[in-house]
């Protein structure tokens, strides 16, 4: 299926790794020319390189941490120098720590705060204005299913993310009028380094070891396995298009139907 994405430009955070840099291949793909940030220079430049030798598209890597107003500010003006304009925008940057809520620090939850809902709102903020200016645009925020299946063992990514969703249901009404599409893609457990470093976790903190919490969460699953981080790419390569025009403000899942007491249990 084509979806008329060549010449875009896309502006793709947290994109050095995991779901964000098969977002970002994926839109290379699809004929995008595409910015992608992330805090680690090395592994983004790396990153920058390999997609467009393998897409033969413009992939321009900007380092910047998206805690940081003036970071985000920054690349998305490198973005523009660039490229003129920001057609779509996907939010990927930030991760959110599991644990229990007798265990969780004041820290921890503001970390999740901080990057994973404010993060957002700081890089949105940045971008919409150009949108609006055109005319037209999308934006896909890669939220979490923890904001829709409350766990009591993600419950900081369960806040930041029920934040997000609440957040663009808001500017979906303030902005569709003004040609700007807005909607969440919310994965469940997705098979990244970032998953492994939560099914260390939650073996820990459930006194079992990583194979039984693996196992608890494809137990979770209807179909029995973990959502590759290319199916999520493809859903937003999808989203992002001209060829969802009529989806907005949609909070889409991807997670295989997941039930989040079953893996708890």
């Amino acid at each position: 299926m084509d979806l008329n994405l060549t010449d875009k430009i896309a502006f793709v955070t947290g994109a050095s790794k995991g779901i964000g840099r098969e977002v970002a291949a994926r839109l290379a793909s699809e004929g995008c020319d595409v910015v992608i940030t992330a805090r680690g220079q090395e592994d983004l430049e790396q990153t920058a390189t390999e997609l467009a030798a393998t897409s033969g598209r413009k992939v321009v890597a900007q380092a910047g941490d998206m805690s940081s107003p003036d970071d985000v500010d920054r690349c998305v003006r490198a973005a523009l120098d660039a490229f003129g304009r920001i057609d779509i925008l996907v939010t990927c940057a930030g991760s959110s720590p599991g644990g229990l809520l007798e265990e969780l620090t004041e820290d921890q939850w503001m970390q999740s705060l901080n990057l994973k809902f404010m993060g957002y709102v700081r890089t949105v903020r940045s971008v919409v204005p150009h949108m609006v200016e055109r005319g037209s645009g999308s934006i896909v925020l890669v939220v979490g299913n923890d904001g829709l299946k409350p766990s009591f063992w993600e419950m900081t990514a369960g806040a930041a993310n029920a934040a997000d969703l609440n957040f663009a249901s808001s500017i979906a009404d303030q902005y569709g009028p003004k040609g700007v599409r807005v909607n969440t893609v919310n994965p469940g457990p997705v098979d990244t380094d970032r998953w492994d470093g939560l099914e260390k976790a939650f073996a820990r903190d459930m006194g079992v070891d990583q194979a039984e919490a693996r196992r608890r969460a494809e137990a979770s699953i209807p179909f029995g396995r973990i959502t590759r981080p290319d199916e999520v790419a493809a859903l937003v390569a999808f989203v992002a298009s001209d060829l969802a025009a009529s989806v907005h403000g949609a909070h889409i899942p991807i997670d295989g139907a997941q039930r989040k007491a079953l893996m708890e249990r």
